[in-house]
């Protein structure tokens, strides 16, 4: 009994755990003041006058309204949101595939040796990436608010916000991508006179076409979401309706809506993961 107690190996205990604490006191610290500057109070769901509001909101829901008009003029909204979603994407593509040629290092011709060309392509490369980064920092809701007042409501408005706010992050994230795959095919391309375009579809696309088209596929479903939220300022589709039916206090019209929304984001989400699995 002795000896067994004598060899028994010591307790193990995690020799990181001093770091971790001092961590989560440290996020703790920054964290705090940011919730009292953001006046969150999740308490305040809890009261009585809050559960009261609540519970007649949501009794308004029921029963869900279906008559054939109304589903009629949903699913009308819905294929408005799909088609906003996909024709702001293509305006998007359009716009960063070229944004991608001229911001991508990989795809510079000065870089890999041509002389007297160093500083007007240095200059155009950060002109371009200074351009992508003001075009994704303003969302596209806000976008969609100067449209409107521009050409007006409908989903004009949401198709060009989305495709200003998505050819920012599509031309941003696909540069990353290219920049990150091996440059060795692209540069032989360049160095033996070929073209930018020919570079990318022959040198940088084999190896970096399943990421790009997955990210692709990916910010097409969070355009469909975005066209919803967008739809609300004005921009037309599934999001317009909700806002009228709100407005009109008409809770079983808005309970239809949000089943047809979770229904279409659903599908977008399978679609995505489906595209994504067979790029894999």
């Amino acid at each position: 009994m002795q000896l067994s107690h004598a060899i028994r190996p010591p307790a193990e205990h995690d020799p990181a755990w001093r770091s971790r604490v001092v961590a989560a006191v440290i996020v703790a610290v920054l964290l705090w003041p940011m919730l009292v500057a953001s006046e969150f109070k999740p308490w305040s769901l809890l009261d009585r006058q809050s559960l009261t509001a609540a519970w007649r909101f949501l009794a308004d829901f029921f029963p869900p309204a279906h008559s054939g008009d109304f589903l009629l003029l949903v699913a009308e909204a819905t294929w408005q949101t799909v088609a906003m979603a996909t024709a702001g994407m293509a305006l998007a593509l359009l716009g960063a595939i070229p944004l991608t040629l001229l911001a991508t290092e990989h795809l510079s011709i000065s870089r890999i040796g041509m002389r007297g060309m160093t500083l007007l392509p240095m200059f155009v490369r950060q002109g371009v990436r200074w351009l992508l980064i003001l075009l994704r920092s303003v969302p596209e809701l806000v976008w969609a608010l100067l449209f409107v007042r521009i050409v007006g409501l409908g989903p004009t408005a949401g198709v060009l916000a989305i495709a200003l706010t998505y050819c920012g992050m599509l031309g941003k994230v696909y540069a990353e991508i290219l920049e990150s795959s091996d440059p060795h095919a692209t540069d032989a391309l360049l160095k033996n006179g070929s073209g930018r375009l020919a570079a990318l579809f022959y040198g940088a696309l084999p190896e970096a076409a399943s990421e790009l088209v997955s990210y692709t596929v990916y910010r097409w479903e969070c355009a469909i979401r975005g066209s919803v939220i967008m739809g609300f300022v004005g921009a037309g589709g599934l999001g317009q309706r909700m806002d009228e039916s709100m407005k009109m206090l008409a809770g079983g019209e808005v309970a239809t809506m949000l089943m047809v929304f979770i229904a279409l984001v659903a599908a977008a989400d399978g679609v995505s993961k489906l595209l994504r699995g067979r790029l894999g």
